[in-house]
């Protein structure tokens, strides 16, 4: 059995009692659902949230590929486009291919730090339109594997963009904690699109989406996590909940971690400054190992590594000589995954290639998590300088 204390209107000292091996409502618990909405009343200084537009799912990646199954339809031009942002976390790619969608790639400005042009987004919609039918935009932020934090001018722009096109938002927040540069700060796309007027609150559909995976929890086996879906058509909304019945419902205990994530304690509680202290430790460790990674990246000749806003992730862009890629051409491989591998056999260090995340023709990068414990960061970051210079005099 397992013990969640519900902190709506409910006092303190109540416990409510659930089975972690019945079913609940495929929505998911009703009371988990009101503190949910709680939560993200707060979190975006009191923009309402009703408890029925909130679904627990599996994890961010569930509600992901459940709002994608109900969009997907057509067939050859009228197939749906899902517009996905490049480089991507290869999720999207994943169960756009299995839903047999179309996957409409829009490139993220690697030299501004990763930002999101609305320019672009209008190129790749227009091509797109030759070929399928634009529906979906997907948005991550922060950046998944590129760690940028989106301004609150851009997400403006982005959902004037979805309005003006009739584009179905979706807006993976699943890093929403984890923002590290200064001058760089955390903005809903809910929030936003509530402050920008019943315009477009009342008619942009947006699926938002959170996670115990990430941010400061780190609780992935869990598999918790929740959307909240603003302006589905009743009828749609309808199909939507029967599509989640199929699976009948979350975890039980994802959904009791998803409680725990969006109450925490609160001041006056006895947990309070140890929650405090804990969170701000994890959070500012993170931070310093941002920044870190970005500075010792920056330190090495053919490497270039924006800022680390925020996310988990370091995502350098490596400069490969001819030779090298060359040699990676025989060998039937990516140059990045040549590279990659070659870090892996020389140091024992395992990063993954930019070529799977998608990435601008001619450019190469890998993904690296800043997840290590500062001192053993410092010592991974020095053997990889290593291996790099010595990578390009053997190939330069």
């Amino acid at each position: 059995y397992l013990y969640i204390r519900v902190m709506v209107n409910v006092p303190k000292s109540y416990l409510i009692l659930f089975s972690t091996g019945a079913y609940t409502a495929s929505q998911g618990i009703n009371c988990i659902r009101e503190d949910v909405a709680s939560y993200i009343e707060r979190r975006d200084g009191g923009v309402p949230a009703d408890p029925d537009n909130i679904y627990l799912t599996t994890g961010a990646s569930d509600g992901i590929s459940s709002i994608l199954k109900i969009l997907v339809s057509g067939g050859g031009k009228s197939r749906t486009g899902v517009m996905i942002p490049i480089p991507q976390y290869p999720l999207y790619s994943a169960l756009i291919s299995e839903l047999d969608a179309i996957q409409v790639n829009y490139y993220l400005d690697e030299e501004n730090c990763w930002s999101l042009n609305v320019n672009e987004l209008r190129r790749s919609l227009n091509e797109a339109k030759a070929y399928c039918n634009p529906k979906v935009l997907c948005i991550i932020n922060p950046g998944n594997p590129t760690g940028q934090v989106q301004s609150r001018k851009c997400i403006e722009d982005v959902i004037h963009f979805a309005w003006e096109e009739k584009l179905f938002l979706l807006a993976d927040e699943v890093y929403q904690d984890n923002v590290y540069s200064e001058g760089c700060q955390f903005h809903s796309f809910k929030k936003i699109l509530y402050e920008m007027g019943p315009e477009y609150s009342n008619n942009v559909e947006l699926a938002s989406f959170h996670s115990t995976s990430k941010g400061y929890m780190g609780e992935c086996g869990y598999r918790g996590g929740y959307m909240e879906v603003l302006n589905l058509h009743p009828d749609i909304k309808g199909q939507l909940v029967k599509l989640l019945s199929v699976r009948l419902c979350p975890p039980v205990s994802g959904q009791a971690a998803m409680d725990i994530v969006v109450n925490p304690p609160v001041p006056g509680e006895e947990s309070y400054s140890q929650f405090i202290k804990e969170k701000e430790s994890v959070l500012n460790n993170l931070a310093k190992k941002a920044k870190l990674a970005e500075d010792m990246f920056n330190k090495v000749p053919g490497v270039h590594c924006n800022p680390l806003q925020g996310a988990l992730y370091a995502f350098p862009r490596i400069f490969m000589p001819s030779k090298a890629i060359e040699e990676a051409k025989a060998h039937k491989m990516a140059p990045d995954m040549f590279y990659c591998m070659k870090l892996l056999e020389e140091t024992g260090i395992c990063v993954v290639p930019g070529s799977g995340f998608g990435q601008r023709e001619g450019t190469y990068h890998f993904r690296m998590t800043i997840l290590p414990q500062i001192d053993k960061l410092k010592i991974l970051l020095e053997k990889m300088k290593d291996f790099h210079i010595k990578f390009l005099e053997k190939y330069a």
